[in-house]
């Protein structure tokens, strides 16, 4: 059943690459899109008959595979992977939608679409800790010949940037991993046979501290970010939409998956340094966004900063903070989705993303007005108005955490302020006074290009308004990963109640 979330894309991929003659981009288009939605329709009726009460990985396949490696062909899906998957799926079929119907080389940018849904999709399934790095690098070479193909002027800089990046991290991903298993005794790389807890704690922080920077830079958390900005703004607005929605949340995945799952102790022992870590990054992405002119680069450093939030949530690592890193990742892939496409259209229609040339795009006649209005609610989605996802998983975290590490907590209140304050900016500058006269002529914005930003402002209220259509499916999981809970939280509960 999994394994058609696999197949599916891989099929399509294969068929648009095998298909004879010459035909056009939008054929392309319409055929990966015909793929993409039936995979994105089957990750629904696994959510739906998925047992939110069940802590197992549900849905399970067990194949061997090369067993002088001890690697197994293990696919499962547990209340942590399947949002995320959902997710996927979603903004899979947004970027294939969103596609300029006349991109060049249709075929192979459609083909590479469709792989680097593959390689996402198995790393949220695997079960087996050699197969997750294997579809954890799936991912790496789509993704990069997607910006070096298809992207801006210094898309061969980003892209070779992003690939150096993303090497270093796979090693140290791969190290850890090597040194798991192999420390631990176990022989094969099956995550469910594996005994950590035996580790002494100087062991286990060694191996942390491989995954700790492995997933930081895929977050990206600062000082390892260097390369999001730049893949950013030389990407093509679908492949942007894919990078900061989805491929980002590997990172966090990660980070609970392997950091916190396999090794509690030495999680425990550096979640103070975790907390003032998320701080740092929270705090270095806000105001970086604050200096921007280029509305896409200041959407990709708030990326930097809200992806912190997370961090603090499991650093934390209690079952509410846990779940609320878990709504926090769909949330921004949510608002980040919403933001970049918003500022693609802005930049197709105006031809430029500077806010000292554009201004008064809100203009009811001749500006974007449905545009502008969607992006004042990405704005206000993003920072932390009530009745958006954005608000209800900020807030969770912000409860949970501060119970734990309550200076840190406040110091990230801050970046949450701050955000205010740049998406102001933006929203002043580019949507409200007068009709720059540099931005006249503004071509018609078609339903093509509304369509999918309208169909995620909806579920970015609809999940805001009542979240518990969200967590209902992590719930259960969360409770039990997060067993024992953090000691730090046990002492820092009573201390508040006044019983320690």
């Amino acid at each position: 059943m999994l394994s058609t979330l696999i197949v599916v894309p891989l099929l399509g991929a294969a068929i648009i690459g095998l298909l004879p003659g010459k035909i056009n981009s939008k054929a392309f288009r319409s055929l990966a899109l015909v793929f993409a939605t039936v995979a994105f329709i089957w990750t629904i009726v696994i959510a739906y008959f998925f047992q939110v009460n069940n802590v197992t990985q549900q849905f399970a396949e067990f194949l061997p595979w090369i067993d002088a490696l001890g690697l197994n062909y293990h696919l499962g899906i547990d209340g942590l992977s399947l949002p995320l998957l959902v997710l996927n799926g979603l903004l899979t079929c947004v970027a294939i939608y969103s596609s300029d119907i006349s991109i060049p080389r249709a075929r192979f940018y459609y083909i590479l679409l469709l792989l680097l849904n593959v390689g996402v999709t198995g790393a949220f399934l695997a079960q087996d800790l050699l197969l997750f790095f294997l579809f954890y690098e799936l991912e790496l070479i789509p993704l990069y010949l997607l910006i070096a193909i298809w992207g801006g002027q210094r898309r061969g800089y980003a892209a070779t940037k992003f690939l150096i990046y993303t090497a270093v991290s796979g090693i140290l991903i791969l190290a850890s991993f090597l040194g798991i298993v192999w420390l631990s005794g176990a022989n094969s790389f099956a995550l469910q046979g594996l005994n950590t807890t035996a580790l002494p704690l100087t062991t286990q922080l060694v191996l942390l501290a491989g995954i700790l920077v492995g997933f930081g830079i895929k977050i990206p958390i600062v000082p390892f970010h260097t390369w999001l900005p730049d893949a950013h703004v030389e990407a093509s607005t679908p492949i942007s939409v894919l990078l900061a929605g989805v491929l980002l949340k590997l990172g966090t995945y990660g980070i609970l998956r392997f950091g916190m799952n396999l090794l509690p102790d030495a999680w425990n022992y550096l979640a103070p340094w975790l907390a003032t870590w998320a701080v740092v990054s929270v705090l270095f992405g806000a105001s970086c966004a604050i200096a921007q002119k280029d509305m896409k680069k200041m959407v990709a450093y708030s990326s930097i900063g809200h992806m912190g939030y997370i961090l603090l949530a499991a650093a934390a690592s209690t079952p509410l903070s846990i779940l609320a890193a878990v709504m926090q990742m769909v949330s921004h892939g949510l608002i980040s989705a919403l933001l970049f496409l918003l500022v693609g259209v802005v930049y197709k229609k105006a031809g430029s993303r500077d806010l000292d040339v554009i201004r008064g795009l809100l203009n009811p006649e001749r500006g974007l007005p449905l545009i502008g209005s969607l992006m004042i609610l990405a704005v206000m989605a993003s920072a932390g108005i009530p009745g958006m996802v954005g608000f209800i998983s900020e807030f969770i975290i912000f409860r949970s955490s501060f119970v734990v590490f309550p200076v840190q907590t406040l110091l990230c209140m801050l970046g949450t302020g701050l955000t205010a304050v740049y998406f102001l900016i933006l929203a002043n500058r580019a949507f409200f006074g007068r009709l720059s006269e540099q931005v006249v002529n503004l071509p018609r914005v078609y339903w093509s290009d509304r369509n999918p930003a309208i169909i995620l402002a909806i579920l970015i209220v609809i999940f805001g308004i009542q979240p518990s259509w969200l967590t209902r499916w992590s719930e259960t999981t969360i409770t039990a990963m997060v067993n024992p809970p953090n000691p730090i939280a046990i002492v820092s509960w009573y201390q508040e109640k006044g019983q320690n």
